[in-house]
């Protein structure tokens, strides 16, 4: 490489040149990821209780009947739908139109002291017309008894005349004449402005009459009409009636077409006045839906059937298990429940498959016992009963003096008590192993160096070994290692294991005795020539009376006791035995556990 070229830098990943281009993006698919995780450990829970499940399926129901419940109720209210005419809109357009009438023309606020209006004649003339909302409320002179403003009454007690009928009372398109109190040298502008205003006024009162039909009065504090539309008779109203029936009625509701008034206090003319403006409220009419029970009848239908369809599952479930329960108590402990399901229903039938097999191996270990019981019956009659007769025949032979010289007589009594004691040893194993099924026997444990104790033993039975054309080949690790043991029970077990292999090795053959650390135990193993044996054979190997040569006896292979013997003696140390069978060889193991 020349010294121009330069190394050029390795590019950064995409993701971190443009970290904040990928950001709403990866905050979307953990927000995904995190929804997904949620769902499935919802899932789960939901799969796992089956009371979640019905909670979930009632909930279901319960909102499917609800929704079925309104469509339902549509349906049959339209049917027997009702007509309802309400006047409240009317109403309130009525109110509406004399608010804003007062707002606009017979408040002080919008007029100063001499009549003129505070706004340009150009503002007065565009305003919105009468009656549209958002208009401001009147203002109440203070000192007046009147009721809340706005409240819109009856006019009750007005004595009505013919138009023109009282002196004095202005026609029905009266002018507008307010008072003026300016200077001299303000009666042109003062004068434009009351004619501006004074038209404004007239075309509102003649729109509100024409198209909604309205009747408008101006009454002093006395109820004397000032003012009146051209379609109002009226030149005298009861304003205590009026005021009386203002505190009586606070709402718009009604339900009959009668003449409805609203009421506001005004100044008109720089005095203290009463605007009432009166009209027929317009209906509205709609339709309300009846009620119907047919409705909540179906929508209750709709939650048992779904209810019922989706729970069957799950009850059919329940019977297969009662069903299957039923099965196995007639004594068909072959029959196994489908695990259908993870929810406590799915524990059940797991736990009754359990206790199927549980209880049909106890049946089978009992079989097994009650097997081996009738071979111990049969073994130890057999056992006892050939030495006891061969004893039993000398004795008899003795007795009748039937021996020729005293050495024949010597060889009797020989042979005699050489029976009496394999006699012996076979009730003295049956007593032992008695005791150690039944936990009887203490144990006196205490701190020993198995590389010793085995050392010590092997070192017996070599010339024993070599009587019989055997080799025994030892392998003891150099470490010395600690266990608590009872040395003469754990001793009685190498002993049994190592007179086994010398009684049924091939001659001549090898035995090889083992021991390795491992994972603080010490395992010893004891190996030699045998035929193969199955899994099964080598299983019941520790069982009581068990021999895998049926036809073999007391005289050629022992009592069938030693091995269920050794076994009870390494459990009771917590320990364990057991063979394995490879290439023409078995292997019997003791796992010890070593002292710390």
């Amino acid at each position: 490489m020349s010294k121009k070229e330069k190394i050029k830098p390795p590019r950064k990943p995409m993701l971190d040149r443009f970290p904040f281009t990928w950001f709403p993006f990866n905050l979307l698919r953990g927000m995904i990821l995190f929804l997904q995780d949620l769902y499935r450990m919802g899932r789960t829970h939901v799969q796992r209780s089956i009371r979640l499940q019905l909670m979930l399926t009632f909930a279901f129901c319960f909102g499917v009947s609800l929704a079925f419940y309104g469509i339902s109720s549509a349906l049959f209210g339209a049917v027997n739908k009702s007509t309802v005419i309400d006047y409240s809109q009317g109403m309130e357009s009525i109110d509406r139109e004399a608010r804003s009438l007062a707002d606009r023309f017979l408040t002080p606020s919008r007029h100063s002291g001499n009549g003129t209006s505070d706004e340009s004649p150009e503002d007065d003339a565009n305003e919105a017309v009468p009656g549209e909302s958002g208009q401001p409320q009147a203002t109440v002179p203070q000192g007046t008894p009147t009721p809340n403003p706005g409240t819109a009454v009856p006019v009750p007690g007005v004595n009505g005349q013919e138009p023109g009928g009282v002196p004095g009372v202005p026609a029905a398109n009266p002018q507008v004449s307010p008072q003026p109190n300016q200077p001299n040298n303000r009666q042109g502008e003062s004068k434009q402005g009351e004619a501006v205003q004074r038209k404004n006024f007239e075309n509102t009162v003649k729109r509100l009459v024409t198209y909604n039909k309205l009747k408008i009065v101006i009454t002093d504090l006395e109820g004397k009409v000032v003012f009146r539309s051209e379609n109002a008779p009226e030149t005298y109203v009861d304003v205590h009636s009026v005021i009386r029936n203002a505190m009586e009625t606070r709402n718009f509701e009604s339900d009959s077409r009668a003449e409805f008034s609203s009421f506001y206090p005004v100044t008109y003319n720089n005095q203290k006045s009463y605007l009432i403006v009166s009209g027929i409220p317009q209906p509205n009419i709609s339709y309300h839906k009846g009620e119907n029970p047919l409705s909540i009848l179906a929508s209750l239908a709709v939650f048992i059937f779904l209810f019922y369809f989706l729970t069957q599952r799950k009850m059919r479930y329940i019977e297969e298990l009662a069903s299957g329960l039923r099965i196995i108590a007639t004594g068909n402990l072959d029959h196994r429940v489908i695990e259908r399901s993870q929810d406590e229903l799915g524990s059940l039938a797991r736990d009754m498959n359990f206790m199927v097999t549980d209880l049909q191996r106890r049946i089978e270990e009992e079989r097994r016992a009650e097997q081996l019981k009738n071979e111990l019956i049969t073994n130890v009659s057999h056992d006892l009963r050939t030495p006891l007769t061969l004893i039993m025949g000398y004795l008899r032979l003795l007795h009748d003096k039937n021996f020729e010289t005293p050495e024949q007589a010597a060889g009797y009594v020989s042979i005699a008590y050489s029976k009496s004691e394999k006699l012996k040893g076979l009730i003295d194993d049956l007593f032992e192993f008695t005791k150690l099924s039944n936990h009887d026997v203490p144990l006196h444990k205490k701190g020993v160096v198995i590389n010793e104790v085995l050392e010590q033993l092997l070192e017996e039975y070599v010339t024993l070994s070599e009587e019989q054309q055997l080799t025994l080949i030892r392998s003891l690790p150099q470490e010395r290692l600690l266990v608590r043991i009872d040395v003469d029970k754990m001793i009685r077990v190498f002993e049994n294991l190592l007179g086994n292999a010398i009684k049924y090795s091939p001659k001549p053959g090898v035995i090889t005795f083992g021991m390795i650390r491992e994972n603080g135990h010490a395992i010893i193993r004891i190996s030699n020539k045998a035929d193969a044996l199955t899994r099964d054979e080598l299983e019941q190997l520790f069982d009581r009376f068990y021999r895998v040569d049926k036809a073999r006896t007391s005289e050629t292979g022992g009592s069938g006791l030693g091995l269920a013997i050794a076994r009870s003696i390494v459990e009771s140390h917590e320990g364990s035995i057991w063979a394995e069978s490879e290439n023409g060889e078995i292997h019997f193991y003791v796992k010890l556990k070593l002292a710390s």
